[in-house]
This record gives structure tokens, C-alpha cells and sequence, in this order.
């Protein structure tokens, strides 16, 4: 007699079903509504199949839509195995290679035939008409499991010489499995070799939910010596009002993409002579002075005494501290001699010895806080610094403001008692709170949790984690108002840190803020206090920052307010603009009053048309534009064109100034 498997479901209950049985049958004995929902299933904690049979006794839980991480996952994986065989299929003799799931959709690589040039945009609507085919004719998935030589000798005679040179180094102990689309092995179906898991058929998913978007150069396993492919991109939805929904947040991420308004209201620039560091423009450098400003009266506040440390230092310093043996390949290294200045030889040494462009601040704060003997009355002692850092970014990844190889962190290192972290976090807590709403932001706080390569035991780790939590906690902020949560395995290699991800005007989501709580560095450089026992003790550091770093914050402000800056932090406040020539002087003594009442103005007084001065100011986005004419001139009064509103208002000079004068006063100075 065949022994029943028992399958354990969500809810409690076990159903016991014949060997052969797949979650699918069970989906469909619980009824049809859930049969025609079910999109894939958990067993044991494991995405699989839903037509997949059990191996054995199980926990189930069956996937839909309501799950929708999964749900997105799987549906932008078929997607892309979708979309390779609609290209080979257009185009036979075309290699596929490899083609994942991404945050918001999907890619392909592939090898155009030798017949014709590599795949481009124009080619798009055709592939894009066949993906919706093969969908729409609701193909079976199916998994098989291959032996390894089987499978070597079907990609080697169809010419599929990439994914043959793969299936050659996968390790002999991988089971190797294939995926069809279509009924296995019948003439018309189409094979890749893929660990899956997969949809049931191409039918599952939405033809209207997804959309190519563009094509980009590649190499066979990134590297440039080898063959250079072509990455077709996708984004992929579970329906038409998801992938619309998505469209237009690009639509609106392009207006306010920071690298156009910087352009446009000239506040910087980047160019090929200094890859990844920000040439800053008066008007670009005023916005950064104001938050420079801000946040030193926010840290003066909260008793944070500021210091400056050397941009390079020792690699000994670096190898003590561990960065050298974990990060040096994001570092960028010095020899420490003069370089050869003759023709022949070599620049430098093999003697040399070598120095790093700090990458970090939290080595040189240690090496502040060890000069002199601290005692325990001393703590906390907090450490800031607007610290300027270099990262060696690989050149593909650098993208304007958000990622650049020159950065500049509001950087602070807490000098604790192991008594005092709860309420220095706490603290913290409330300051980060202060300065997120007066920018605009909503936020969610997380705990990120030890990760698998760490410094530091569990037992350390257990103690630093429920200090983050506690502290949490007691700052009244983990609660589902402020998004609480934790992620498993994304804290740094020497703490975990709670991070704090803003969410923008368009829903984007931006992880700026942490504090980290680190008994392993002050450990490694040997830093101590003497405790009221006398006996010296180790110092807990925490590191903690809110804007993260100034040149991020500031691409992050540029979109989130779509150029639109707060009056405050705008670089120009207001500018007087006169319609004609004999209100001159009126503009002249306006700006006088307005520079003395501490608005930064400029006057607008060229030939022009005053529509055409209201369009430039637009662009720049100077949030009061007063216009002043002959009439103006002889009531003592302005019109004020507000930034973004229709109406223009016409009022006393007097009223006018005390107006911007609220508006551009910081708000933690209101």
C-alpha cells in the first residue's frame, strides 16, 4: 500500500494526498477560485512550481497576487524567458544567455545571428507583438531535470555556444534543470536551462503588463574581453494598471531627474576630467552652505563638538582598522614616495609604501578621541565632522548626485558607556525625526540585522541589536506609523544600524540615515576610557548620520521638490523684475531693502519682455518673482509672482518683504 503524504496548511490543518500530487491538486480540491489564483507555492519556506509534485511530507502556503513580492518576482521572470524565445523565435541563430528578475522588471542577454546588425530600439514593437503571442497561447512550463552531458550536447548542436560554456562549469553536484515552454519535447516548444521557479503557463501572465524599454551594450559574463551581447530591458506588472502606474512615476522621475534641473537652474556639473566629483555653482554651492548651516545648528544643539581629519592615511592604519583587508577595492590608493619624474623607469617603487584616500571618517574619530586620557565623566563624547570621503566607484555605476566617487557625510561618532546607549540612540532618534519633517519627508525606520561575514561574536551581536531596538522603542517610534521592521542579513560587517528610508513626492523610497551601534573598532584601534573602578575600559561607538551624505541629500531634495526648493534653501529667493526702464531705480532701492532684510535677490533689469523674464525665472526656479513698473514705482507697492501659481498678488512693498522674510527663515529658526 502506498504511504499518503501529509501536506500542513496555513491555516492548521493536513490533508494527506498520493504520491505525484502537486500544490496545484490541492489548490483545486480546496476550490476553484483559488486554483484559478494560485500562482506558485511555498513548501517549506521554499518558492516552487505549483505544478511541481511533493517530495515528501510538507508545508505549503500557495502563492497569488496578494503575495506580491513573489508574485512580481515570478511573473518578471517568465517575462524574461518570454521574452528570449520571442527573439529567437523572429530571429533564428540568435544565442541566449542569461535573463533575471529586477527591482521593477526584467532583462535578456542576447547574441544577434551573424546576419544582421545587434539587436536596437526599432526592433521592439516586433518583439514586444510576439511576447504578447506566446503569452496569449497559454504555453504549458514545465520543469525536467537533465544530465549534465545531455544538456552540454543540445546547447553544442544548436550553437548555443554560451550557455554550453555555463552548463560545462556548473559544479558536478548541481542537479541541472531545463524549462519548457510548451509541451516537452514536441516540435514548437522552446527550451532554456533555468533553476526556476516558473509560472504554470505563459497564459498566468498579463500581456498587457508589461513593456520593453530600452536596449543596452553588454559583455558575456560583464566581462569587456569577452563577446559583446545586447541587454534587451524590460519592466513587467501583474496588470495594466500596475505597468501604467509605474509609466507615469518614470514619466514624472524624467521631470524631475536632478541632473536636468541642475542643468537647468545651473547649480552644477559633472564632466569626464574628474569622473564622479561635483563641480558645485554659486547657486548650487548656496543650497549646500544652507545645509551645512542647518545641520551645524541641529548638531551645536544636540552637543556635538565638531572636528576636521586628514583626507589621506596610512595603509597600516587602514589594515588595523580592517577596512584595508574589506573595502580595498572602493579605495583609492597612494604610493608614499615622489614618483619618478624621468622618461624611463617606472612612476614608482616597488618600495613604496602605500597611503589610501579615506573612504570613511570613523578610523581618524578614534584616533581624535585616543589623544589624551578620557575618563568615564567624559562620555559621551560626540564627534562630527562634515567629513569629505572618495569611494573608487567603478565608472558604469556613478549616476549624477546619487552615487559619486567624492562625497561629503554629516558624519558623527558617539563615545558611549555601554549605559548611556540606549539613550544616545534614542536621542539620535529624535533629532533624525527633527530634521526629516522640516525637509518635508515621511519615513520608515528599520533594524538592519547582523549579516553572514561579520566582526564580533552572537553574543555581541544579540546585546547590540536589542540596545537598536530598545532604544526604538522607547523614542516612541517602533510602531507601524513609522514603518517599523527589520531586515535580516543587511547590516554592516561590524554592527547593525537602524536605517531611516524616506519616502518621496512620487513614492520613491531613499535609505539615507543610520546610526550603528560598534564594540569591534574601538577593539581593533585599542580605545579606552577609565572607568569610575579606575581600570580602563572599552568605549562603545556609534555611528550615526541623517542627511548621509550632502551631494545625495541634495539630488534627493532637487526631485523630491522637483527643482522647486523650499524658500529658504534657495539659492535665489527672489528676483525684481522691472517692465520698463523708469521703474529702474524703484528695483534698485526694492533690492536694497529686500538684501537688508536678509532675502538673497537679484535684480532683472535688460530690455527684455516681461513674459519673457516670468519664463527664464520659471525655469530657474526662483520662487517669488516681484515685478515693478512705472505704477508700482509711485504706489511704493510689487506685484509677487509666486512660483507655480497663476494669480499674481499686488501688495506693499513693506507687506511684500515681511512676507519672504517668513519664507525664507529656516524652519528650526521660526
Amino acid at each position: 500500500m502506498t504511504e499518503l503524504l501529509k501536506i500542513s496548511l496555513p491555516d492548521g490543518s493536513v490533508r494527506e494526498v498520493e504520491p505525484g500530487t502537486t500544490p496545484a491538486d490541492i489548490a483545486a480540491a480546496i476550490g476553484p477560485g483559488l486554483a484559478k489564483a494560485a500562482l506558485a507555492a511555498r513548501i517549506d519556506g521554499e518558492v516552487r512550481d505549483i505544478m511541481r509534485p511533493f517530495e515528501g511530507d510538507a508545508e505549503l502556503a500557495l502563492i497569488t497576487a496578494r503575495d506580491e513580492e513573489d508574485a512580481l518576482e515570478l511573473v518578471r521572470h517568465d517575462y524574461a524567458h518570454v521574452l528570449a524565445e520571442a527573439v529567437q523565435a523572429l530571429w533564428p541563430g540568435t544565442q541566449i544567455t542569461f535573463g533575471p528578475a529586477t527591482e521593477d522588471g526584467f532583462y535578456y542577454d542576447v547574441k544577434a545571428p551573424d546576419t544582421r546588425d545587434p539587436f536596437s530600439m526599432d526592433d521592439l514593437p516586433a518583439i514586444e507583438e510576439k511576447m504578447r503571442e506566446i503569452i496569449r497561447a497559454d504555453k504549458p512550463l514545465r520543469r525536467e531535470v537533465w544530465s549534465r552531458q545531455a544538456l552540454i550536447e543540445k546547447w553544442e548542436a544548436e550553437g548555443e555556444t554560451f550557455k554550453a560554456e555555463w552548463a560545462k562549469e556548473l559544479p558536478e553536484d548541481e542537479e541541472l534543470t531545463v524549462y519548457w515552454s510548451g509541451p516537452p519535447h514536441q516540435e514548437g516548444s522552446w527550451l532554456d536551462m533555468c533553476r526556476g521557479p516558473h509560472l504554470a503557463s505563459t497564459g498566468k501572465l498579463d500581456p498587457q503588463a508589461f513593456k520593453l524599454m530600452r536596449v543596452a551594450g553588454a559583455y558575456w559574463r560583464g566581462d569587456q574581453r569577452n563577446a559583446q551581447l545586447t541587454r534587451i530591458y524590460g519592466t513587467g506588472w501583474l496588470n495594466k494598471k500596475q505597468l501604467d502606474a509605474h509609466l507615469h512615476r518614470l514619466e514624472e522621475a524624467a521631470k524631475r531627474d536632478h541632473r536636468k534641473l541642475g542643468r537647468e537652474m545651473d547649480l552644477f556639473h559633472l564632466q569626464e576630467e574628474a569622473h564622479g566629483s561635483v563641480f558645485w555653482h554659486p547657486q548650487g554651492y548656496r543650497v549646500w552652505r544652507e545645509l551645512e548651516a542647518y545641520m551645524r545648528r541641529a548638531i551645536d544643539g544636540a552637543g556635538y563638538r565638531e572636528i576636521k581629519t586628514p583626507q589621506v592615511m596610512d595603509a597600516r592604519q587602514w589594515e588595523q582598522s580592517g577596512h584595508w583587508g574589506k573595502y580595498r577595492e572602493n579605495m583609492f590608493v597612494i604610493p608614499d614616495e615622489v614618483p619618478n619624474v624621468e622618461d624611463e623607469g617606472p612612476l614608482v617603487s616597488d618600495a613604496a609604501d602605500w597611503m589610501a584616500l579615506k573612504p570613511m571618517n570613523c578610523p581618524a574619530h578614534v584616533l581624535v578621541f585616543k589623544q589624551g586620557i578620557k575618563s568615564y565623566r567624559d562620555l559621551p563624547l560626540r564627534l562630527y565632522e562634515n567629513g569629505c570621503c572618495h569611494r573608487n566607484e567603478p565608472h558604469g555605476a556613478l549616476h549624477g548626485l546619487m552615487r559619486v566617487r567624492q562625497f561629503t557625510q554629516d558624519d558623527a561618532h558617539i563615545f558611549c558607556r555601554e549605559d548611556q546607549i540606549v539613550e544616545e540612540v534614542r536621542k539620535f532618534c529624535e533629532l533624525a525625526d527633527r530634521v526629516y519633517k522640516d525637509f518635508g519627508f515621511t519615513y520608515e525606520i528599520k533594524l538592519a540585522l547582523r549579516p553572514e561575514k561579520r566582526f564580533g561574536s552572537d553574543e555581541v551581536w544579540d546585546i547590540a541589536e536589542a540596545e537598536l531596538r530598545d532604544a526604538v522603542e522607547k523614542a516612541g517610534f517602533a510602531t507601524e506609523e513609522y514603518g517599523w521592521g527589520e531586515l535580516p542579513g543587511e547590516g554592516a560587517f561590524y554592527a547593525p544600524k537602524l536605517e531611516w528610508h524616506l519616502t518621496d513626492a512620487i513614492g520613491r523610497v531613499w535609505q539615507v540615515g543610520t546610526i550603528q551601534s560598534d564594540r569591534v573598532l574601538p577593539d581593533r584601534l585599542d580605545a579606552s576610557y577609565i572607568g569610575e573602578d579606575g581600570e580602563k575600559h572599552r568605549p562603545i561607538m556609534l555611528h550615526r548620520a541623517i542627511f548621509g551624505s550632502y551631494e545625495r541629500f541634495i539630488g534627493i531634495l532637487i526631485e523630491h521638490f522637483a527643482g522647486r526648493l523650499p524658500v529658504w534653501l534657495a539659492p535665489t529667493q527672489a528676483v525684481v523684475a522691472t517692465i520698463v526702464s523708469d521703474a529702474d531705480a524703484y528695483a534698485a532701492d526694492t533690492v536694497r531693502r529686500l538684501e537688508t532684510a536678509g532675502i538673497r535677490v537679484e535684480a532683472d533689469l535688460r530690455n527684455e519682455k516681461i513674459n519673457y523674464k516670468v519664463r527664464e525665472h520659471s525655469l530657474a526656479k526662483v520662487p517669488h518673482l516681484l515685478v515693478v513698473g512705472k505704477r508700482e514705482a509711485d504706489e511704493g507697492t510689487v506685484a509677487v509672482r509666486t512660483l507655480g501659481e497663476q494669480q499674481q498678488q499686488v501688495m506693499p512693498l513693506d507687506e511684500a518683504i515681511a512676507m519672504l522674510h517668513e519664507a525664507a527663515t529656516p524652519p528650526d529658526l521660526r
